[in-house]
């Protein structure tokens, strides 16, 4: 059997969280892993939605599975039930198993119960964090793990983990402003549809859980777009379309979907009073932006077909993840700020 370290068990939780950055607001996105007293990897999971079960907890309830064949645990998909259920029915055979997750597991009873009181009477007794929590109210997990004699090591991979806890960090303080684009491997992002589908639900799905999406009055003239969540049945966000021209064509759809506010302004500065924000655009976009943009995610389909790209100028990126769940590659970047 291969001799895999705590670094790798944290890069898969680290890995899986990932998929669902941007979905689980205003949470945070986790992951997590658990790993048999042998070294096997039992099970990864991740939290990917407000109000449904922590990263930890579904972790877990693919590991008492894995490990019990059980197959009643799989049917629960309430949080309360599956702590309950856990509990209730574990029988030691998570005493000899290690955890890893890429955030302090909470210490409250807020819309689903304790993680850290979970894993204290599941009998674990190696636990790996990779980011403390700052949030006044959940933190202090470490410490009820520690007090049911848990041996817990903090800090691993907290570079990766802090990058993945950011969005939340901002929405806590201040606001998240993301920038998103579509381009092919020619690097390409015009001539009808770039990406895939699959991606294009995946930025509804997004859009569905933003308050607030910033687009080019360039863009709404010569694209006419709806800007909605249609393909995911979501929400849409209200639109702040930055232009120094106010006068637009009230025919386009954007124009028209229901409960929105639609902004026109030459200010940036009207993004305040939102707190996830995502912008779209091509190069102009990415330039008038960049003071204000936190990340990027860009998807690269696998084809040619266009003239125009994201622009000329010089710009570095430190990627924090790549993914290829579908058809196209999808990658999370900040700007590389050297050794700033």
């Amino acid at each position: 059997m291969v001799d895999y370290t705590d670094e790798y068990f944290m890069s898969l939780a680290v890995a899986e969280a990932w998929k669902y950055q941007g979905l689980t607001y205003p949470n945070p996105a986790v992951g997590c892993s658990v790993v048999g007293e042998h070294g096997q990897l039992l099970s990864v999971g991740a939290h990917q939605e407000a109000g449904k079960p922590h990263a930890e907890v579904n972790a877990l309830q693919q590991a008492y599975y894995k490990l019990t064949n059980d197959e009643r645990v799989l049917k629960l998909q309430d949080s309360s039930d599956i702590h309950h259920f856990l509990i209730t029915y574990h029988n030691n055979i998570f005493e000899k198993i290690s955890l890893y997750t890429t955030l302090e597991p909470c210490s409250h009873q807020g819309k689903t119960p304790s993680c850290a009181k979970l894993i204290s009477a599941l009998g674990i007794k190696k636990v790996y964090v990779g980011s403390l929590d700052t949030n006044p109210i959940a933190k202090a997990g470490c410490e009820i793990l520690k007090n049911s004699g848990a041996y817990v090591s903090s800090a691993l991979l907290q570079k990766e983990c802090d990058a993945l806890l950011k969005p939340f960090l901002c929405w806590q303080d201040d606001l998240f402003v993301f920038f998103k684009w579509a381009q092919r491997l020619d690097g390409s992002v015009d001539n009808g549809i770039v990406s895939s589908t699959a991606s294009r639900e995946h930025v509804h799905a997004l859009r569905n859980k933003c308050d607030l999406l910033v687009i080019g009055g360039e863009s709404v003239r010569k694209d006419r777009p709806t800007l909605d969540a249609r393909l995911v049945n979501g929400k849409a966000p209200d639109v702040l379309i930055y232009s120094r021209e106010k006068e637009f064509d009230r025919t386009i759809p954007l124009f028209h979907v229901k409960n929105r506010r639609v902004i026109i302004s030459d200010n940036l500065s009207d993004m305040q009073g939102y707190k996830n924000v995502m912008i779209e655009g091509g190069q102009n976009m990415l330039q008038a932006t960049k003071g204000y943009v936190d990340y990027y995610l860009c998807y690269i389909a696998p084809t040619f077909g266009g003239n125009e790209s994201m622009g000329s100028e010089v710009e570095k990126f430190d990627i924090l993840n790549i993914q290829k769940e579908t058809q196209d590659i999808m990658m999370w970047m900040k700007i590389d700020e050297g050794d700033q």
